[in-house]
């Protein structure tokens, strides 16, 4: 933001959420161009996804007779060369965000297959599950007795058993031998 103010950038859009979505703010930008006018962004990232929304914004802004800029990149698009330098710089971004994405997917599996987990770890044991699930499902107790009784809260046990369930474990519940 202050690089844009630095830039004398008068109307500033801002995205609110993640990169994600549908952008609504982008695209009001997009909307309130003219000929003539000049779209800064502090880096090409910020604008586009990957290469072909690149050339989808551009063509854009083209058919308007707006033009772009970048901040951190020496970019403008009011020139043929412009464009292609805009157009080859979107390319190689798109190429390292899928470089990095290889990597992080690499690392992931390999933390996974040396035991790692993300998260917080489980407040119950399966037997516990096991058998808070077969209590409940028998009507004796209800769900806030057995998470009392377990120490933990209605909605932390109502996960733990809607996600046992779900695994298809219900039926294992049966079988499964519990501590003496």
């Amino acid at each position: 933001m202050d690089a844009l103010k630095r830039a004398g950038v008068r109307t500033v859009f801002r995205e609110a959420g993640s990169g994600v979505g549908p952008r609504p703010e982008l695209q009001r930008a997009i909307a309130s161009l003219s000929s003539g006018d000049l779209l800064v962004v502090w880096k090409i990232d910020r604008v586009a996804r990957g290469l072909g929304d690149l050339i989808g914004i551009l063509g854009r802004l083209k058919s308007v007779g707006a033009a772009i800029t970048s901040l951190t990149e020496p970019l403008d698009t009011s020139s043929p060369i412009g464009e292609f330098t805009f157009q080859i710089l979107g390319a190689v971004a798109q190429l390292e965000r899928s470089m990095i994405r290889e990597r992080v997917m690499a690392g992931q599996a390999a933390a996974r297959a040396r035991g790692k987990t993300w998260g917080t770890p489980r407040a119950l044991a399966d037997w516990e599950v096991a058998a808070a699930a077969e209590a409940w499902r028998s009507g004796w107790y209800m769900q806030s007795t057995l998470a009392e009784m377990l120490g933990v809260s209605v909605a932390c046990l109502r996960d733990h058993i809607h996600r046992y369930e779900g695994r298809g474990r219900w039926a294992e519940a049966r079988r499964l031998r519990l501590p003496q």
